[in-house]
């Protein structure tokens, strides 16, 4: 990745806690959702999207996971923003890395609605018939998902331009777990590892980014 060559020192610390909040977003989520699924009664990541521990009396510390996760996959769009100033997708980039922020964040407001047994008390089964707000929740998510695969699609292309092989593929890789099809009897599963993959590599591209611009 090309960054910033010649910068003030107040422009750097403002890109470089950017993207310090960028890079926390993934570890705070995780830390916060196997928390959750190891302390929850009911919750069956088997069964349970992670999505549906937004529901039930402590729904909120989801709720405010999914937002801190946005708004930190917000703050890194905005570092990649201003780190990156040339380059394949330069422009494109952050804007699909905010998508990705945003979706999370709406993915947060909006909440799933309760089934198969969770949170305790609910139906053990499917809903008959989503509610608006899980509507938009899966719309949320799915669009978000959808953005940053694109993002890891246009670093892609850009280390392909550049020769970096094993970085080219890693990116084109996590695109496509990110782009598969929803399996319906392994969805819970597929979707945790669709936000680790997501996650890690919103970490490794902050990290990766903090690097490159305070050794330029």
């Amino acid at each position: 990745m090309t960054t910033i060559a010649a910068t003030g020192p107040a422009v750097r610390r403002s890109a470089d806690r950017l993207l310090l909040a960028g890079s926390l977003a993934g570890p705070v989520f995780f830390a916060s959702a196997v928390t959750q699924m190891l302390t929850r009664d009911g919750y069956d990541i088997t069964r349970h999207p992670i999505s549906q521990l937004a529901n039930g009396g402590l729904g909120w510390i989801q709720i405010t996971t999914f937002v801190l996760a946005g708004f930190g996959g917000i703050a890194l769009a905005v570092g990649v923003r201003r780190t990156l100033t040339e380059g394949a997708g330069r422009r494109v980039l952050p804007i699909f890395v905010g998508i990705f922020g945003a979706g999370l964040v709406a993915a947060g407001v909006f909440v799933m609605d309760p089934e198969y047994g969770f949170p305790v008390g609910a139906a053990d089964g499917p809903v008959g018939e989503m509610s608006w707000h899980s509507i938009a929740h899966s719309a949320a998510a799915a669009i978000a998902f959808t953005a940053l695969a694109a993002a890891a699609i246009v670093l892609t292309v850009r280390q392909a331009r550049r020769r970096a092989a094993l970085p080219a593929v890693l990116n084109g890789l996590a695109a496509l777990i990110l782009l598969m099809p929803m399996s319906p009897s392994h969805m819970s599963i597929q979707i945790a590892v669709n936000g680790l993959v997501a996650f890690t590599w919103t970490t490794v591209v902050a990290v990766s980014l903090r690097r490159s611009s305070w050794s330029a």
